[in-house]
């Protein structure tokens, strides 16, 4: 094998990591979330994409009235 294959091999394998039972309620906490305000987000972006009547960047669909 090449040494760039093997380098980007061994790259690759390192990210992958078990994580200790004890050490997941620091994972857990609410400000390791990728969304803090999941719900909030959801409606904003439907909000928008009625207000817009276009479907775009997110998941939101429909017409210009706000419906789906």
């Amino acid at each position: 094998m090449k040494p760039l294959t093997v380098l980007c091999l061994f790259l690759g394998l390192s990210g992958c990591v078990q994580v200790a039972p004890w050490e997941r309620g620091y994972l857990a906490k609410p400000q390791m979330a990728l969304e803090p305000h999941p719900g909030q987000t959801v409606f904003r972006e439907h909000i928008y994409g009625g207000r817009e009547s276009a479907a775009g960047g997110a998941a939101v669909s429909g017409g210009g009235c706000g419906c789906y």
